[in-house]
């Protein structure tokens, strides 16, 4: 998986099917050489042209600058003379800039390496080779070492960095990036992923222009409007052709990832802690380590991707044990009643809930303080028996007692102004002195990088955890950081804030798991702000968008599902008019739709019809007849409604290709119009399938019996259903 040779002085990583190669150079720089499809030992250094005239001589490399502008690099420093885009910036005590890393020794381990209060990939039933490159910048008296994980059963590479300062005096690191790599300019393609709340993570491939492009946040989380992705694409390719190459950010914080386009049409690809406002203290003996990134290459198009980045998380980041297990199809009271809610009305959703086979009941927002509006109260986490009659212990025991289980919404890094908290303890909110933050949905962000509040938060969750049988939390943030003041750091160590806070995070999370190591935790922040790599190593699921409309949830999960498991999207089936949007879809439409992820509703049950209690009975049947080929199989992109206007389909095929799910949504329908041919890849071609039209009348259409290689090629018949909006579930079985 990861070979050294003494002679060439290249380091060559293998993937089951991808090839990474690292060169030391002549003066001892660690130069990228190749990333691609799977190749041989061979000695490519050439790739790196640093021979090449203009850019030395016969007396080699007498021209420094030209050498470091030019040669491609794996992880590029700042101020030495390489003038593209950096991935690490240091200033000495003396506000010098500039880091030059020479090559010291190596190293080879069979196992991953864990970074201490960061989340991290691991190896679990799979070999695992991680190759440490160690750096250093005699002058800084500065070590980094460059880490590069890779697994057997996965086209990943992991990539990170550890910043050690060896000398006697204090430095400032001001930018740490965790990945680099250079490559030719193919006429590329970039796809990045934008947004806004309640419309998440839409696609945007565009070409590469020259100079720099990509996605930020300094919000303090990943953000609704940019994700940290992106992918380098042949113009050409495809869903299932093509060369992709994909980078993720195994983190919830403030994030940069860019393409850099320069004079010699080179590329320079980064990505990692967003260098705005960040800045990090370190003193003799001192270590900074980065969070992770994800790269992935594919030469079998966008599909192949989603594939690698699928099979690593599933397989080394995601940690619950829910992963590979159902999960129960909940009920969430928040679009049914919102605040209006008393201990009756829940157990009436719960008792209507269990006749249709619905398995857990979970109490959102305004069940604590005096929260009968979103004015107030967060940071009160006790109990308000005015409305939660009895007391919690009565109704979830009661919840129990009707054969659903119990889950809860907490907010644990926000505080409310009106709450006897803020009057407690007006300093744990984050603040600058003199200046009146600025308020966002009424509320202020608790300063959990001060220990005192981090811990009362924590206690305060854990208390109600453990006064009822609750087995699953949705942890919300409903607003971004800013106006960034603590009186728990000084001054020079105020950049530090946004990565400590990241840190915060990740320490309670964890605490959270060991502490009730059964329990079903899911990610939200205001619908889909902080779906990234970092939360899933805490949670199997997150919240996808608090926008449930079945049409925008194409887009939202077609982004989403590039890179994050279908298992890992909390999708919901919600009312019409749909809250967000006001669009009317079929019942049926928006249950074939949130199947694709971890299903559930969003709705008052009480306030259905015979018919629709009738079709969330079916729903919950296909959720669990089906639910095993989304939750562990290989993802397809069929159709995107994105690209076509009209329709959208997808596909869920298990990994011995015995099982498939096929979704199609008609968006918009046409008149006079012929019917319609979807080609399924990924099935074995020399098999017989049997294809069935589920939840369809089956004497109108019935199941038909097709080769893989005809499913493939040819495809399957799919008549316009009726109207806007109508879908189609089609169950693909192998035949004996």
């Amino acid at each position: 998986m990861i070979k050294f040779n003494e002679q060439t002085k290249i380091f060559h990583l293998q993937t089951p099917n991808s090839s990474y190669q690292i060169l030391i150079s002549h003066k001892g720089h660690i130069s990228h050489v190749y990333y691609g499809t799977k190749i041989g030992d061979d000695d490519l250094s050439y790739l790196t042209r640093q021979m090449e005239y203009g850019f030395s001589n016969q007396e080699i490399f007498r021209e420094k600058h030209s050498l470091l502008d030019f040669l491609p690099m794996e992880y590029p420093t700042d101020g030495i003379g390489d003038f593209r885009e950096s991935a690490l910036a240091i200033s000495d005590a003396e506000n010098h800039n500039g880091v030059e890393l020479i090559y010291k020794n190596h190293k080879i381990i069979e196992e991953t390496v864990q970074i201490p209060g960061l989340p991290c990939v691991f190896a679990e039933n799979s070999k695992c080779q991680t190759l440490v490159i160690t750096t250093e910048d005699a002058v800084l008296n500065v070590e980094v070492d460059l880490y590069y994980s890779v697994f057997d059963d996965c086209d990943a590479i992991v990539r990170w960095a550890k910043i050690k300062n060896n000398s006697s005096k204090t430095i400032f690191v001001n930018k740490a990036l965790s990945a680099a790599f250079d490559m030719d300019d193919n006429n590329f393609d970039m796809i990045t992923l934008h947004g806004s709340w309640a419309r998440e993570r839409h696609i945007d491939r565009r070409p590469i222009h020259m100079g720099k492009q990509g996605v930020v946040s300094k919000r303090g989380e990943t953000s609704h409007q940019e994700h940290p992705f992106l992918a380098i694409l042949d113009k050409t390719a495809t869903e299932n052709a093509g060369n992709v190459y994909g980078v993720n950010f195994i983190y919830s914080g403030n994030f940069v990832a860019e393409v850099q386009k320069n004079q010699f049409d080179s590329l320079r690809v980064t990505m990692g802690i967003n260098p705005e406002n960040f800045s990090w203290k370190l003193n003799s003996g001192d270590a900074f380590e980065t969070p992770q990134a994800v790269l992935v290459f594919s030469d079998k198009g966008l599909n192949g991707m989603s594939h690698a980045f699928h099979d690593l998380y599933r397989e080394h980041l995601i940690r619950s044990p829910f992963k590979a297990k159902p999960r129960p199809i909940l009920i969430n009271n928040w679009e049914a009643t919102y605040f209006n809610f008393n201990t009756e009305k829940l157990l009436e959703i719960a008792r209507q809930s269990k006749k249709d086979g619905i398995e857990m009941l979970v109490m959102d927002d305004g069940w604590f303080g005096k929260r009968n509006n979103d004015d107030c109260s967060l940071g009160d986490w006790v109990v308000n028996e005015e409305k939660i009659n009895g007391g919690l212990k009565n109704l979830v025991e009661q919840v129990n007692k009707i054969g659903l289980k119990f889950g809860i919404w907490f907010e644990p890094e926000m505080i409310s102004p009106d709450s006897d908290v803020f009057r407690s303890h007006p300093d744990w909110a984050i603040q600058i002195p003199g200046r009146v933050p600025g308020m966002s949905r009424q509320q202020l962000v608790l300063d959990i990088v001060n220990p005192e509040a981090r811990n009362f938060a924590y206690e305060s969750v854990a208390k109600i955890l453990k006064s009822a049988n609750i087995e699953y939390v949705k942890w919300d943030m409903n607003r971004q950081l800013s106006d960034i003041g603590t009186p728990c750091l000084p001054a020079d160590q105020l950049g530090e804030y946004f990565h400590r806070y990241v840190l915060a995070v990740y320490e309670m999370q964890e605490r959270l798991i060991t502490d009730f190591p059964n329990l079903l935790l899911e990610n939200c922040s205001g619908g889909g702000a902080r779906f990234d790599p970092g939360m899933l190593y805490y949670s199997p699921q997150i919240w996808c968008s608090d926008d449930t409309d079945a049409i925008e949830r194409l887009s939202i999960q077609e982004g989403t599902a590039l890179m994050y498991p279908l298992s890992s999207m909390g999708a919901h089936v919600s009312v019409c008019p749909n809250h967000a949007v006001g669009r009317v879809t079929p019942f049926k439409t928006r249950g074939h739709v949130a199947l694709s992820g971890t299903f559930g509703y969003e709705l008052d049950i009480t306030k259905l019809s015979d018919d629709e209690h009738s079709q969330v009975q079916k729903q919950v049947q296909n959720y669990k007849d089906y639910s095993h080929i989304v939750r562990d199989g290989d993802y397809y992109r069929i159709a995107s409604y994105r690209e076509n206007n009209e329709f959208d389909c997808w596909a869920s095929i298990t990994k011995d290709k015995k099982q498939a799910l096929v979704t199609f949504v008609q968006v918009l329908n046409h008149p006079n119009y012929k019917s319609r041919f979807v080609k399924i890849p990924g099935l074995n071609p020399d098999k017989k399938y049997k294809a069935t039209y589920v939840d369809e009348d089956q004497t109108q259409n019935p199941p038909v019996i097709l080769q893989g290689s005809t499913l493939q090629n040819a495809g399957i018949k799919i008549a316009r259903p009726w109207g806007d909006f109508g879908s189609v579930l089609i169950y693909i079985e192998m035949m004996n």
